[in-house]
């Protein structure tokens, strides 16, 4: 197999997040890194535990990929299903064997994942809001952990904000679900929009970006590391103002042209805000 092709197939720049994700919350908590053995084996549980999500989602999804004319590389032949599963096993076993170097917590959050990723691919995927909350709690979790990497136990600013990112990613999951509406009945899902439709699951997204931008501004007005510090308040702010760009275009614009442009912005959006929380030990202001 070619590398390049397993990079492609495991969507590797989506494991840059997660690294950002894991890296800040162990700034946050312990104010520095922890020694270098630990913060390598840190960072590849979560890049190989996503790369091992990526290629079990397509393994299950060939046949749909191929019937939606998507060009996947398992649909082109360029890999082979069976390369996908070889893929989605060495990467699991990486991920969790350098968990258990770490900690029990670090570990025992491996596992879960891990098996999560599979149970997401193979049955959670279709089920009504059970698969949006799955991938949001993915884009939170690595605070989570990175947390328990350096303390044993989660300390408030996490929790905070592992809260404003689960609600984020929940509100973006279903414009996903809005977006992909067509796609997703010819895959005989159910979900939000098609059981309440798209205005109402706009506005259960709007709502969820702004509980999760009210969190933020408490995160700046109260909470150390964020509590006036504009290293973390400038990127905040404008994640925030993207993201209610895009709930409030989902509920007045609608079209498949905003929804493919409100899909990129989004996913800045959340970036900007992984940048916030890395930044947020940099005190700029005292």
């Amino acid at each position: 197999m070619k590398a390049k092709a397993i990079l492609k197939l495991t969507r590797i720049e989506h494991s840059a997040m997660l690294v950002v994700a894991v890296l800040a919350a162990e700034l946050i908590v312990k104010g520095s890194f922890p020694s270098l053995p630990v913060l390598v084996l840190s960072l590849i549980t979560p890049i190989f535990i996503s790369m091992a999500s990526f290629a079990i989602n397509d393994y299950y999804d060939i046949e749909v990929d191929r019937a939606n004319g998507k060009r996947r590389l398992l649909v082109t032949g360029e890999l082979k299903p069976m390369d996908a599963l070889y893929v989605t096993a060495v990467s699991l076993l990486i991920g969790v064997a350098a968990s258990a170097f770490i900690n029990l917590y670090a570990f025992a959050i491996a596992i879960i994942f891990g098996l999560l990723a599979l149970l997401y691919s193979s049955r959670l995927k279709g089920i009504i809001l059970i698969g949006n909350i799955y991938i949001a709690l993915s884009m939170a979790i690595p605070l989570i952990y990175g947390s328990y990497v350096v303390s044993n136990s989660i300390g408030p600013a996490i929790i905070f904000v592992s809260f404003m990112i689960f609600l984020s990613g929940v509100a973006r999951e279903i414009h996903g679900t809005v977006r992909d509406m067509e796609g997703d009945s010819k895959r005989g899902f159910r979900t939000l929009p098609m059981l309440i439709g798209r205005e109402a699951s706009g506005a259960i997204a709007l709502v969820l970006y702004i509980i999760a931008i009210a969190i933020s501004l408490y995160l700046l007005s109260s909470v150390p590391p964020f509590r006036y510090n504009l290293s973390f308040g400038a990127p905040i702010a404008i994640s925030d103002a993207l993201l209610l760009y895009t709930a409030i275009g989902y509920l007045s614009i609608g079209s498949s042209r905003f929804y493919d442009k409100a899909r990129n912005i989004s996913l800045a959006a959340m970036a900007l805000a992984l940048l916030a929380l890395l930044l947020s030990p940099v005190q700029l202001l005292p």
